[in-house]
Formats: structure tokens, sequence, C-alpha cells
């Protein structure tokens, strides 16, 4: 309220912006036509006009011809880039490539593919999410296309539509700006950022009907590898851990305990996560899920609302991944 009190007309202008905005229709392709492409002349441009202006009033006043060819010659120069500028953009087809999700606080990069339908070339064009003033410059043949990728932070974790985008040009003079907003249909999933510095994984928990079978586990440090014996097949040694042990000068590999692992499942559960904060809770239930990963391991992962039986995968990890994200 203080802030709309400040500045009104910066209220109004937001609230105008927000209201157009949402009158444009929501696609994941666009073509840019008289009706949807802008434009307006830049400083140069209204400076040019000005002082078209001035020699336009001095040859009246002096009778000058000479001074009357220079400004009819400047001011034919400037219409005709004003057309060559508005026609860069009109006609071109934006196809939007779709995002792969990202990690909260990373840096969100997506594709766009333009297409020119015309024999001759589009040159500085360029893109950028509304409002970040980030841009990405390209030239597109021909007959041909041409993609350039787009970037911008997300503001937290879940299923997100993708921001608003611009496409504008000043091609050839810079006197004239011609702009298109557009709007993606497609949406962007963030994951929680997982943290930096986990804990080791929680403990196994005895499988069902097992619990005889098990032996007690380290608390903190998942019970599932056991030192190195000749005749262990490689891709059961977990060479994290088998470097740690080389820079301690042990030497000692270590690999994965199968029959260990049967007795036991990780779970990687929410309430015990550790902390009071839901977002810190997810981060580091995010960052046990990678490690997990990492080390090969089947893992089960428990939230307040959904529950996921322990797999292993890229699938696995991608809906784990989603999972908290929509927590």
């Amino acid at each position: 309220m203080a802030a709309t009190l400040l500045n009104p007309l910066g209220f109004v202008q937001g609230r105008f912006q927000r209201w157009w905005q949402a009158r444009l229709p929501l696609s994941d392709s666009t073509t840019l036509t008289q009706r949807n492409v802008y434009i307006l002349p830049t400083r140069p441009g209204l400076m040019l006009a000005a002082t078209l202006l001035v020699l336009l009033v001095a040859s009246i006043n002096y009778q000058l011809n000479l001074g009357y060819l220079l400004t009819f010659l400047l001011a034919g120069s400037a219409l005709v880039g004003m057309h060559v500028c508005h026609g860069t953009l009109r006609g071109l087809t934006l196809n939007l490539i779709a995002p792969e999700p990202v990690f909260a606080k990373a840096q969100a990069t997506f594709g766009i593919k333009l297409t020119n339908p015309k024999r001759s070339d589009r040159h500085g064009i360029a893109l950028s999410v509304l409002g970040t003033g980030h841009w990405s410059w390209t030239d597109v043949p021909g007959l041909g296309s041409s993609a350039v990728q787009v970037a911008f932070v997300p503001a937290r974790r879940g299923q997100h539509p993708l921001p608003p985008l611009t496409a504008e040009t000043r091609f050839p003079l810079g006197t004239f700006c011609v702009w298109t907003i557009w709007r993606p249909a497609a949406q962007l999933m963030v994951y929680p950022a997982p943290e930096a510095h986990p804990p080791p994984l929680p403990a196994g928990e005895p499988r069902a009907g097992g619990a005889s079978l098990a032996r007690a586990q380290t608390v903190g440090e998942y019970d599932g590898v056991r030192a190195y014996r000749r005749g262990d097949p490689l891709k059961l040694v977990v060479w994290k851990k088998a470097a740690k042990t080389l820079e301690t000068g042990s030497g000692a590999l270590v690999s994965r305990d199968t029959q260990q692992l049967q007795r036991h499942e990780l779970w990687l559960d929410y309430a015990q996560a550790g902390g009071q904060d839901p977002e810190h809770r997810l981060s580091r239930l995010c960052a046990w899920v990678l490690q997990a990963e990492q080390l090969g391991l089947d893992y089960g992962l428990r939230l307040p609302n959904r529950q996921l039986k322990p797999d292993n995968g890229p699938v696995h990890q991608r809906r784990c991944l989603e999972a908290m994200a929509l927590c």
C-alpha cells in the first residue's frame, strides 16, 4: 500500500501491463503479422525527426534548394528504414523448444526456433524474457531457420508457466523499434535446490519379516557397503567411498553388500530430514536423492502427501524430484 501511494503511476502502469498480457493467447508457436507486431520511434529517431524539422524550417526561411534536397533525402531514408525494420519481424514464425526441468535458484534455459519463409535475410533480432533486459541476438537466413537460447532464474520450486517473451529489432538504422510479446503455453518444472553439504544418508530400515536377520546399523549412514573382497565385480565398488579411503591412506576399497541390501530398505523420509523449515527439509531430501542415485542404491521417498516405493534409475529419480517439487 505504501509503495502504491509513493508511485501511483507505476502501480497503474503495472496493472495495465498485467491486464494487457492476460489478453494475449497462450501458444508454443506464433507467427508474427501486422496484428501482433508493434512499432514506435526510438530516441535517436525522435532526434532525427527534430533535426529534419529544423532543416526544413531553415530551408524555407533561406530558400535553400540543397537544404530541401538534404531534408527530403533523409526523410525518405527514415521512411524506408521504418518499412525494412517492420518487415524484419513480420512473417517470422517462433517455435518454443520444450524446456528441461531445473533446480531452484539455478538458471533455466530454453530454446526458441525462428523460421523465415522469405528469401531475404533477417538481421539484428533480439529475444528476451519480458522485463529482464538480458537479450540474445540472432540473424535468420532467407528460407532458413535459426535457434536462440533464452534464460531466466525461476523464483521458486514447483510447476510454473513460462514467463512472457519479447522479440525486437532496430535494424537497419536504429530510428524505429519493432517488437512483439509472446506468451508460451509450456510449463517449467522447478525442483527444490539440493543442500550444498547434506549429512550422510539415513540408516536403512529392516524389510518386513526380515528384522531378525538385520544387524544394527550406524546411525546417520546407510549400511549397504562392506570391505572389498577379492573377486567382487567392479560394478559393486562404491568409488566415491573408495576415493575417501584412498585419501586417508588406508587403501581399502569398499563394495556394496548385496545380502545386506536385501535385508534393509533405504527410505528418505520428510519427517526425518531435520529442521522446521519445509523448504530446508525438501532441499535435504533432494540432496539425498541425488546422492543415493549416484551410489546406485534403491531408495524410497516419503512425503506428507505421497509415498514412492524403493527403486532406482533416472525414471525413479525424476519421479521423486517432481514429487518434491509439487509437495
